[in-house]
C-alpha cells in the first residue's frame, strides 16, 4: 500500500503510560511512510528501582530521561524533514510533568535550570496528538501489556500523572493539538477505529481540537 500524504511534517503522539502512544506511532509510520523516533524507556537503568522507591530514585531517573531525550532531539536536527514525515511518541516539554510530580523542591530547581537551557534547541512539532484516557482504562492496559517493571504500578501514581497530563495539555498552545478520547478506542485491533482516527489526524487545523470516536464496530 502506498503511503498516505500527510500535511504535517512532524507529528508527536502523547499520553500517560498505557495510553497507546507507541502503538499509534508505529501504525502511523506504516500509513505515512514516516520515520519513527521512540523515547528511551526500558533502557533507563533506574526505572525499575524508581517504581519501587520513587523518592530515592526520582532525580537520577528524571535526568536520565531528560538527557537521553535531548540527545534524540539533537539527532532529529540533523535530519532533512523534507525527505518525509517524522513521527515521535513523546513531546520533549512533557518531561516537566514528571519532574513536577516526582522531584523535591531543591531537585526541581536544578532540573528546571538544566531543562530550560536544553529546550531552546529542541525541534518543534507540527502537530501533537494527545491520547486521553481514564485512570481505570490506563491501569487495565498497563496490566494487559505485562511489562515486568510496571507489574506493581501504583494506581494512585497513575491518577496523579493523569491529572497532571490533563492540566498540561489544557494549557498547551505551542502547536496544533488534537485531544483524543481513547477510552473506547481500539485502533490496534479495530481497523475502522484506526482509519477514522487517521482521517482526523490528517485533516489540517489550527488551535486545539477534540475527537470523541463514535465507537462503531469495524
Amino acid at each position: 500500500m502506498s503511503p498516505v500524504e500527510s500535511p504535517w511534517r512532524y507529528i508527536v503522539v502523547e499520553g500517560v503510560i498505557g495510553a497507546g502512544k507507541t502503538s499509534l506511532c508505529r501504525m502511523l509510520r506504516e500509513s505515512l511512510g514516516a520515520r519513527l523516533t521512540l523515547e528511551v524507556v526500558e533502557e533507563n537503568p533506574f526505572l525499575p528501582r524508581f517504581y519501587e522507591n520513587r523518592e530515592a530514585y526520582a532525580f537520577v531517573t528524571q535526568n536520565f530521561f531528560l538527557l537521553s531525550r535531548y540527545k534524540q532531539q539533537m539527532d532529529l536536527l540533523q535530519m532533512d524533514l523534507f525527505e518525509g514525515p517524522l513521527v515521535a511518541d513523546y513531546l520533549f516539554a512533557k518531561d516537566r510533568i514528571f519532574a513536577n510530580i516526582n522531584l523535591a523542591d531543591d531537585e526541581l530547581r536544578l532540573y528546571e535550570h538544566l531543562a530550560s537551557i536544553l529546550e531552546e534547541r529542541v525541534l518543534r512539532p507540527a502537530l501533537v496528538v494527545y491520547l486521553q484516557a481514564s485512570t481505570e482504562v490506563l491501569m487495565t492496559r498497563i496490566r494487559w501489556r505485562g511489562r515486568s517493571y510496571e507489574r506493581d504500578m501504583d494506581e494512585g501514581y497513575i491518577q496523579t500523572l493523569n491529572e497532571a497530563y490533563n492540566y498540561f495539555f489544557f494549557h498547551y498552545d505551542d502547536t496544533p493539538l488534537l485531544i483524543v478520547n481513547s477510552n473506547d478506542l481500539d485502533f490496534v485491533k479495530n481497523r475502522h477505529h484506526y482509519e477514522e482516527l487517521l482521517g482526523r489526524i490528517l485533516t489540517p487545523f489550527s488551535g486545539t481540537q477534540y475527537y470523541v470516536p463514535e465507537g462503531k464496530e469495524g
